[in-house]
């Protein structure tokens, strides 16, 4: 063909696709880059396009003329499952993108001309443009919207009937919220929350914004023991800066910042931050049945060990509601973290009582899942302690201390279900219970000679968090770390070979790798195999921009942002993340309810279509993650 020709049939494809989604915003070299590519097709009436039995995708195919019917594989006398598709749509994307069959079967409605896109082109064009990037991620995104639905309907069937705590705040409020200057007296705001029979009243300034809440709680605690007079303003007595959240947060955002501020009321502003709601534990309490006012004040007064063994099991109950909710993988594990949170320093708290440790500033470190904030239902122990020894202190009376404190607390904790850790990563072992200036030490060592264990040491207690004491330790500590780490690129060199040392389990010629594990068949360990992946590039991205966020979204978000990654793939990453994790814990509680110790292996024959389709997309995901490591370190 001529040189002329060719131009001519370029032409006219670019004319073409200029009028169609997502082409029409495509950039121009993209867009020439794909008219160069296609080949247009003839395919008659009646002939199947793609199927599943014709394999691995590979071709893209933008409808040119006629029409294309489309419907689910296996489905053919489910004849309202079809769809037909028009000039300008284009198919096998979902295929394309995870390198497998179609589970659609498209047939020919007339004669129809398509644009073939080879399997090469159509990844080369996704680097090349954003906009096509961003419409396949997209698509994807389509698809993990109905397996999270699907994912939905299964916990809801054991979760009850209960009201959604996917509610906006601004659905839940039910009257006009009550408020008052902060120069009105105490003796006029506890007249009116009589007559109004409030529970609570809040302070505005001149704009309507907030200031300040005042409650019952307070009148015995500021008003009565302190014989404080009723003509006060009631600025004097309130609390200031109450928490707020805007309307369109939902219910479950408002239960986790009670949780994470141990308050009872959330505020509702809107856009220019003036008060327009309050919501309270009642309130949520009223939507979601699980008894979360109840769970955290068991937990708060909680006077034994026994109330909090009871709290800890009403803690999974809630989450199981939450589950059958809908609410995502990433607030799950936040929401659940929180709560064990809770429950970890109300039994450090209990200890406390019966040890002798006032006048040593110290604090309890969590490790692993638990520092990250990205607990399941099946999690054991992983925690420290960091202390100040002073001259005047002997430094191996006050470690017994420690150590004795520490052994109560871990015993109590495997009572409240976080069974002891079989790696003896616990506060009660002498080598985590240490000064600063010797878990400074032992961080730098690690950084200083990276071999296996060290690096694996890494990869657990460089995700610390305090959960307990003086905050303070755990920050200096961590900025210690980054400037060892900063000090020594091949350790962070090292670290980077260490997360590349297990491969997503994507098969060549099967869509999934299964046999790692011999003695579980058929199985993929959603934690070695899938979760691992993320946080492991996560952290290495973290130590090498000084991020000080432990949990896995965070550290990406942040540290992506840094690194110039781009929005789309960026929120990609994270989706696929929060994938497994959603998998995982519907795993892990359907496990538990038929009496087996929850675990992470997953059968992918078992998923879906979708759930598989979506599966092997968050593995690719990972992929893209490993990819930027090696690139960037040179491996």
């Amino acid at each position: 063909m001529s040189n002329s020709a060719t131009a001519m049939l370029v032409s006219a494809a670019i004319d073409f696709l200029r009028a169609y989604p997502p082409f029409d915003r495509m950039e121009a070299e993209a867009l020439r880059f794909l008219a160069e590519h296609v080949k247009l097709a003839h395919y008659p009436k009646g002939a199947r396009i793609l199927a599943s039995e014709m394999g691995v995708a590979r071709t893209l195919h933008v409808l040119q003329r006629g029409k294309v019917r489309s419907k689910p594989g296996g489905s053919a006398s489910v004849e309202h499952s079809a769809v037909t598709l028009g000039p300008g749509q284009c198919f096998s994307i979902s295929a394309l993108m995870a390198q497998q069959p179609s589970s659609t079967v498209y047939v020919a409605r007339d004669d129809v001309f398509c644009y073939d896109l080879p399997a090469d082109d159509f990844f080369s064009l996704t680097q090349k443009s954003t906009v096509f990037n961003l419409f396949c991620t997209q698509h994807i995104a389509g698809l993990l919207n109905q397996s999270q639905q699907q994912l939905q309907l299964q916990l809801a069937q054991r979760a009850g009937e209960q009201k959604t705590m996917n509610s906006p705040l601004g659905a839940i409020i039910k009257r006009q919220p009550v408020a008052v200057g902060p120069e009105t007296s105490i003796r006029q705001v506890v007249e009116l929350m009589a007559a109004r029979h409030l529970g609570s009243m809040i302070v505005v300034d001149a704009g309507q914004q907030p200031i300040g809440i005042f409650t019952l709680s307070d009148v015995l605690k500021r008003i009565v023991l302190p014989g404080a007079s009723l003509d006060q303003p009631i600025a004097s007595v309130m609390s200031p800066a109450p928490l707020t959240l805007p309307l369109a947060a939902n219910a479950h955002d408002a239960a986790l910042a009670m949780a994470m501020h141990a308050v009872r009321h959330v505020l509702a502003v809107d856009e220019g931050g003036c008060l327009q709601g309050v919501v309270s534990e009642r309130d949520l309490f009223k939507l979601q049945g699980a008894g979360l006012r109840q769970i955290r004040h068991a937990i708060d007064s909680a006077a034994s060990i026994e109330v909090l063994q009871h709290a800890r099991n009403d803690v999974r109950q809630l989450s199981l509601t939450m589950l059958a909710e809908g609410v995502g993988g990433q607030e799950m594990t936040q929401f659940i973290s929180t709560l064990n949170d809770t429950v970890t320093r109300r039994v450090i708290e209990l200890n406390l009582d019966r040890h002798d440790l006032y006048g040593i500033d110290w604090a309890w470190l969590s490790f692993g899942s638990e520092g990250r904030d990205e607990q399941t239902f099946t999690t054991d122990q992983d925690n420290g302690i960091v202390y100040l020894l002073t001259d005047i202190m002997d430094r191996e009376q006050t470690q017994l201390r420690f150590l004795e404190f520490a052994r109560d607390v871990n015993d109590d904790l495997d009572k409240c279900g976080f069974p002891l850790c079989k790696g003896n990563i616990m506060a009660s072992n002498p080598e985590l219970c240490l000064t600063l200036e010797e878990w400074d030490e032992r961080f730098a060592c690690w950084v200083r000679e990276p071999e296996p264990q060290a690096l694996l040491n890494a990869t657990i207690f460089f995700d610390f968090r305090p959960l307990y004491g003086k905050f303070n330790l755990a920050h200096r500590l961590r900025l210690s770390l980054f400037r060892q780490a900063q000090g020594n690129p091949l350790f962070l060199r090292m670290l980077a070979q260490n997360a590349l040392s297990v491969a997503p389990p994507l098969g060549r010629i099967r869509d999934f790798v299964t046999d790692a594990d011999p003695e579980h068949p058929g199985t993929i360990d959603l934690k070695k195999y899938g979760v691992r992946l993320f946080t492991d590039a996560a952290r290495v991205f973290a130590l090498a921009r000084q991020v000080e966020a432990t949990n896995t979204v965070s550290r990406l978000k942040r540290a992506g942002g840094l690194m110039h990654i781009r929005p789309d793939d960026l929120a990609a990453s994270i989706e696929g993340f929060n994938f497994l994790q959603l998998l995982r814990l519907r795993h892990q509680h359907f496990e538990q309810e038929h009496g087996r110790p929850g675990d992470n292996l997953v059968k992918p024959d078992e998923l879906n279509e979708i759930e598989r389709r979506v599966l092997k997309e968050a593995f690719r995901q990972a992929r893209k993650l490993q990819a930027r490591l090696k690139l960037d370190y040179q491996l």
